[in-house]
Formats: C-alpha cells, sequence, structure tokens
C-alpha cells in the first residue's frame, strides 16, 4: 500500500506544470557576454564588451511575462582591446567609472511575441541616469547540463544614444547610437 501511495504522489508531482524558477547568470563559466559595438566615424565598427557583470532572473515558460532579469554591470571592466581607449572611456568624457562604478539593468515587462521571442522591458541606468529601454529578445534554449544542473539560455540587442545618458564627447553623427547586445546562460538555483 505504501509502494502505491508513494507512487500516485510522485505521478501527480511528475504531472504539475512547470513552476517559476530563479536562476544565477553564469559569468564565472564565461556563458554570458554584454557587447557592445559603436560607428567608428561612419568607416568602421569599433567592438568592445564589459568583463565583469552579474545578475539572476525568474524564468517561467509556462506564464513567460511572470518573468524578470536584473544585471549589475561593472563599469570599470569596458575593453574594447585597446588601452589608451579604454581609459578614456572610463573617464568623465564617457562612462565617469570613478562617479559611477555600476550600470543595471532591471526589467520592469516582458511582452511575448512568436517563436519564442519577446520584447524585454526595463529601467537601464549608465552614468547616473535611468532611463527606460527595450530589449528584443528571444529564448535560445533550456534544459539538463552534463554536470547534473539545468540551464536557459537567452539572447538580446538594443540600442541607444550616447546623449541620453549625458555623454556628450563628440564624436560626430555616425557616432552617437551604441548596439548592445546580450547573451545569458542562467543555472537554475
Amino acid at each position: 500500500m505504501k509502494k502505491l501511495i508513494l507512487a500516485s504522489a510522485l505521478a501527480a508531482a511528475v504531472a504539475l506544470p512547470a513552476q517559476a524558477a530563479d536562476y544565477v547568470i553564469d559569468t564565472d563559466g564565461a556563458h554570458a557576454f554584454i557587447q557592445f559595438k559603436i560607428s567608428h566615424l561612419g568607416y568602421s565598427w569599433l567592438y568592445g564588451r564589459f568583463n565583469t557583470f552579474s545578475g539572476e532572473f525568474s524564468y517561467d515558460a509556462k506564464k513567460l511575462t511572470d518573468s524578470n532579469i536584473n544585471l549589475v554591470i561593472d563599469t570599470a571592466s569596458i575593453d574594447s582591446n585597446h588601452t589608451e581607449r579604454d581609459q578614456h572611456l572610463r573617464s568623465p568624457d564617457f562612462l565617469n567609472v570613478a562617479a559611477h562604478p555600476q550600470a543595471t539593468f532591471s526589467s520592469t515587462k516582458l511582452i511575448a511575441k512568436a517563436d519564442n521571442k519577446f520584447d524585454l522591458h526595463g529601467k537601464f541606468t549608465l552614468n547616473g541616469i535611468s532611463r527606460d529601454i527595450v530589449i528584443a529578445a528571444e529564448k535560445l534554449g533550456e534544459g539538463t547540463d552534463p554536470w547534473g544542473g539545468y540551464r536557459a539560455g537567452f539572447a538580446g540587442a538594443t540600442s541607444f544614444e550616447l546623449k541620453d545618458f549625458g555623454i556628450n564627447y563628440d564624436l560626430g553623427p555616425a557616432s552617437s547610437t551604441v548596439y548592445l547586445e546580450l547573451t545569458v546562460e542562467g543555472i537554475r538555483q
């Protein structure tokens, strides 16, 4: 009788719909990236990334609109593969990392679209200024990993004007927009 009750309880638990789960973004394993590009005078693209950031998200495949994400970016970790340029980007002309050592993003709403795509609305704070932005995102996949954990991965992109975040250094009209790309892989907690 005990085996029948245990088997029934186990079957009922397996049949329950998936619930929201909390994830920590896997930056230790370098499975997450925050990259950017900006036009260099209209002649080429300058690419870079932030090497240090952290974050977490809550994800529910059955009720996507209840999902959310929070990111904290170490602005001093900017890396454009050029030491002198990175020093200038950390200066008050651009990120002013001494006064604003972190940039943050906190989602406020998610609007589901077709084919695992969604618009992620949120508050982005950079250079001490907060603005609403929208990240066009998509779920890349989810499932068990080889180490017995469970992961979910997403990618997204957005753009913004430098002047919207108080960055007024004149790079010319072709270099006023930053394109930001994010790839996050989270480990379920």
